[in-house]
């Protein structure tokens, strides 16, 4: 992939883009297999790709330069400002809509933040689109409220010249550092969720709600799951951990399957029950709770457990637990695979059935992995 902004050597956030991406793919996989050297594994799957370009359904913005000048992109650490509009990770609908958005800040008179002085309002541009219908989010993350009257004031200019977004904030960040958003979520729209639908399978997204960035991959990883589950039979009650907004849960669901849902995140978990109550799923509970705390403190066991964490893993304590629990089966989905390792040595009572790589971020060292885990006794 050729990006001028990185032969120019103004951005290198893309560090792998020099490797042809056959060795990308290759250098990932043996990261993988060294991780694993340890333990044995059953099936090695081929990696699962998707595009090399333009597969970012989502853009976050650093909002620099002056409020008849903005700049959209990043700062490198000693302040200089970079122009990202015209990424190629991003879907060839972005760089029209951003032209429209920095005529919209001066518009709206939405003083840029300075870092260096800190003084100014507008931190951050977040921009989604649903693969679905091309429906956007759009949220603006303020260090106050000072604006706000006149960005609401600004608004249906925005709104005639761009009637994609289907989803306006504000977001509240007031503290003077590198955090993306605060925990204030000021709606600027009735609708509040985009629509998105993978493997027909229908998904919401709202402001605080995490979702996947490469919607190519997370559908192939879904699908993935639930045929991994589907072979396993007999799976008759699950717990999804991690949940999000259910993604991974609602694909793996049959109706006469028992699931509960576990996430901390309370927008997600609203996003979960609107996709299940669109499925037609009765026997489905989703809870906005710890997923260690939740699983800890029950006492029945079900008969497969997946586990979608964050990148610190899911850790010793839900790790003893689920040994001691002894669900048959455990679906592990890691976006770090090296603290996945790390949990899958603390389980030493299941093998690996198989593993497979999930290119999420190409031409970068990252990668997604999901691994299938059978308790050795379940199958004796």
């Amino acid at each position: 992939m050729h990006c001028a902004l990185y032969t120019a050597g103004t951005c290198r956030s893309c560090q792998w883009l020099d490797k042809p991406y056959s060795r990308q793919l290759a250098d990932k996989q043996q990261d993988l297999h060294d991780l694993l050297s340890g333990m044995t594994v059953g099936e090695w799957c081929e990696p699962v790709t998707g595009e090399e370009r333009a597969f970012r359904n989502k853009a976050k913005m650093v909002v620099s330069g002056s409020v008849e000048r903005p700049l959209l992109g990043m700062l490198h650490r000693d302040g200089t400002p970079v122009d990202l509009c015209d990424c190629p990770l991003y879907p060839a609908s972005f760089p029209a809509v951003f032209a429209v958005l920095k005529t919209f800040i001066a518009r709206a008179g939405l003083t840029p933040y300075n870092v260096a002085r800190k003084r100014g309002e507008l931190k951050f541009l977040l921009l989604t689109e649903s693969q679905k219908d091309g429906g956007m989010m759009l949220r603006f993350v303020l260090r106050s409220e000072t604006k706000l009257t006149q960005l609401r004031a600004a608004l249906p200019w925005l709104q005639q010249q761009l009637p994609q977004l289907k989803v306006i904030s504000a977001n509240l960040q007031p503290v003077h550092m590198a955090i993306l958003e605060g925990d204030t979520e000021i709606p600027l729209t009735d609708v509040q969720r985009l629509e998105e639908e993978f493997n027909h399978v229908p998904l919401f997204i709202r402001p605080q709600s995490f979702f996947q960035t490469n919607a190519q991959v997370a559908e192939k990883l879904y699908a993935t799951a639930r045929d991994w589950v589907r072979e396993c039979g007999n799976i008759g009650s699950m717990w999804d951990l991690f949940c999000g907004v259910g993604g991974f849960g609602l694909h793996c669901a049959t109706p006469d399957m028992t699931l509960t849902g576990i996430e901390i995140s309370a927008e997600a978990i609203s996003c979960a029950k609107e996709s299940a109550a669109r499925l037609g799923l009765r026997n489905v509970e989703f809870q906005a709770l710890d997923s260690t705390g939740f699983a800890t403190g029950k006492g029945e066991v079900p008969d497969l457990v997946l586990v979608n964490p964050p990148r610190r893993g899911i850790g010793k304590t839900l790790c003893d637990y689920l040994s001691q629990m002894a669900p048959a089966t455990v679906l592990y989905s890691s976006c770090n695979a090296k603290t996945m390792a790390a949990d899958l040595a603390l389980l030493p009572d299941y093998r690996i059935e198989r593993v497979q790589l999930f290119d999420m971020f190409p031409h970068t060292a990252h990668y997604e992995v999901m691994a299938l885990l059978i308790r050795e006794s379940a199958d004796k």
